[in-house]
């Protein structure tokens, strides 16, 4: 079978240099896999998300020259989250006919009491509603309540190797609808990769930490077969921080407006994630090269050193050619 693997924006402003970096990841591996690259939009978030922006979003994409192998229709989409409450609201019944799933009136201000760690890494939900029993009318979200006495989440990345991790320790019992009503990121998108058959997710390597409390909501609710798992390097700025719509980071739709062309745009999108070290008009069907060129002997010793049952090695189904 072809993997499936997904690109799957936040239509909450206009996509920038980090997006299309992102996108050559996205695709390259696909070509590399002989893959399908399905699109997904991810706008769970009703008070950010915009239908304008996603329209820029698909004009962008054109424009630049990747083509998914779906359409996400204008009206209703299996592959847009807002249209697909009733999915996201039968998962979580099933997690809550297991008894996975409490009430929880905590808001922001209350959170913010507690410390972050030391690394001022993500904070850890404390647990304070899970044994508080509190009642419909209240005002609350809906959380995961973890069992702290499972094993560790162990998975092998295509670029970055074995890792473990424990979600109960990391972010505590997860948020899976906010007090607002709205589905989180971590729900839907677990929800979604189960329901389109996505079996090998690249994403910035800002997003590894999920990983592990995803595999294991994946599997509460009955996935049979987790994905491979491929983290790829960020853009970012001179200081370190990763490039983002808050920065106010020049979009694709003003390099358009100031005649920047696709080929060039792509190629100082690869630049600027490390693919190459000087900036050339480049075409998406570049991307499997260059991923190639810039990480084929890791990803061959990956495989190579992969003790783990077949299909832990995410490029195991095609060989790497040699680097020259």
């Amino acid at each position: 079978m072809r993997p499936v693997t997904r690109f799957a924006p936040s239509p909450t402003g206009y996509i920038h240099m980090g997006h299309v970096s992102h996108m050559l990841y996205v695709w390259g591996l696909a070509d590399i896999l002989g893959g399908e690259v399905l699109l997904r939009i991810e706008d769970h978030d009703r008070q950010r998300c915009r239908r304008e922006y996603e329209t820029a979003l698909l004009e962008d994409m054109e424009w630049l020259g990747f083509q998914p192998a779906n359409k996400v229709s204008a009206t209703a989409s299996q592959y847009r989250q807002s249209d697909s409450w009733k999915v996201y609201a039968e998962a979580l019944r099933t997690l809550a006919s297991d008894g996975h799933v409490y009430r929880c009136v905590c808001t922001r201000r209350t959170l913010a009491r507690y410390k972050r760690p030391p690394d001022r890494g993500e904070a850890r939900y404390p647990g304070l509603c899970r044994d508080a029993g509190h009642p419909e009318s209240m005002s609350h979200g809906l959380r995961l309540a973890w069992d702290h006495d499972a094993p560790p989440e162990s998975f092998r990345d295509g670029l970055l190797g074995r890792q473990a991790q424990r979600p109960e320790r990391q972010c505590g019992d997860l948020l899976l609808r906010d007090r607002l009503g709205q589905w989180t990121y971590q729900f839907a998108v677990t929800v979604d990769d189960i329901r389109h058959g996505v079996d090998f997710v690249v994403r910035g390597d800002d997003l590894l930490p999920s990983t592990g409390r995803q595999l294991r909501l994946a599997r509460m609710l009955g996935g049979l077969e987790p994905p491979q798992y491929f983290h790829h390097p960020l853009v970012r700025d001179k200081a370190g921080v990763k490039l983002s719509k808050k920065q106010r980071s020049p979009s694709i739709r003003e390099l358009r407006m100031a005649g920047v062309t696709p080929a060039t745009a792509l190629g100082e999108a690869a630049r600027a994630v490390g693919l190459v070290r000087e900036a050339l008009p480049i075409v998406p069907r570049d991307a499997s090269q260059l991923i190639e060129r810039a990480h084929g002997g890791a990803l061959r010793s990956r495989c190579a050193a992969a003790s783990a049952p077949a299909g832990d090695c995410s490029l195991q189904r095609r060989s790497l050619p040699p680097t020259a």
